[in-house]
């Protein structure tokens, strides 16, 4: 068989996918293929197929934290969002729920439960697995706030790994150096709450995530992790760069902290302007800015 009979037997798969149709910024080259697993079986035999053929391959949620390159992938990217999302809610507030299910999606069904605890992620367009990679946060709360345990594939086996063990800290998690381990699942605790005022507080932040974020153009949220003591937009607007625009891309006029895909802009594009804020506030704030989004198949 060939590699996409291979493949498909354990998942949905597409060939010569456009990766910008996988990324809430629509950048992207394409890839050779696009597979939707069917389960953490199906998962761990695509993985054997791949290394088998010597083809490299990356886990993709919602795409809502990447930039990835305008160059082709010759590898396999699996995606976990179709299949991989279901959720389960226990008397206490425990929350099992699959690497990809919507935390947008698990929010909410939080909420229904009148559960407490992540009201900050019911605006993050992403899934459990990116959140747990990134510790992805809002309103000074992060996933790691909530999060008991992760269930990862490492070395040939799936296994729980405790908090404790991961490392979390501000938009970082030992997964950003365990590039092999896979993200499978977490377990969460939540608390019992009020459901309106937990339903009153998603409501208040999604009015001021729209009057306050460029949500109608395609962008990967914030652009730029918070230095020490200092807001990442602030450093932006100080230094000239609300609205500036390169190619198709734009810093955003309506928060600095966001670059936009104005008009069909490039991954170079986006680039050279995260290059230039990063240059300038060097030069004069004495600043290092990093990303908070992650690059996908860059070269450098």
């Amino acid at each position: 068989m060939n590699i996409e009979e291979q493949l498909s037997a354990y998942g949905d798969v597409e060939c010569n996918e456009p990766l910008a149709k996988h990324t809430t910024f629509r950048i992207g080259g394409s890839c050779a293929y696009f597979v939707y697993p069917k389960n953490e079986i199906c998962l761990i035999r695509i993985i054997t197929i791949c290394q088998s053929n010597r083809l490299p391959y990356r886990i993709f949620g919602k795409g809502s934290n990447l930039l990835c390159s305008d160059d082709r992938y010759e590898g396999v990217i699996l995606c976990l969002d179709r299949y991989m999302n279901e959720i389960y809610f226990e008397h206490d507030g425990c929350c099992v729920a699959q690497a990809g299910c919507s935390i947008i999606l698990l929010a909410h069904e939080a909420m229904k439960r009148s559960f407490t605890g992540l009201e900050f992620a019911s605006g993050i367009p992403g899934t459990l697995g990116g959140a747990l990679y990134m510790n992805a946060g809002a309103y000074r709360c992060a996933i790691a706030d909530v999060l008991k345990e992760v269930y990862v594939y490492k070395d040939h086996a799936c296994v729980w790994m405790d908090i404790e063990e991961l490392d979390y800290g501000y938009r970082h998690s030992r997964f950003q150096s365990e590039r092999d381990w896979i993200i499978l699942a977490g377990r969460l605790q939540l608390e019992k709450g009020d459901q309106s005022e937990i339903m009153a507080l998603m409501d208040s932040r999604r009015q001021r995530r729209m009057d306050t974020q460029p949500l109608d153009k395609p962008s990967a949220g914030s652009m730029f992790r918070n230095p020490d003591n200092a807001s990442a937009w602030e450093l932006i607007d100080q230094i000239g760069y609300r609205g500036k625009i390169i190619g198709g891309a734009a810093v955003s006029a309506k928060h600095p902290n966001f670059i936009v895909n104005e008009n069909q802009a490039s991954a170079e594009d986006v680039m050279q302007l995260i290059t230039e804020i990063q240059n300038q506030i060097k030069e004069r704030f004495g600043i290092e800015l990093h990303t908070e989004v992650e690059r996908f198949n860059w070269k450098i």
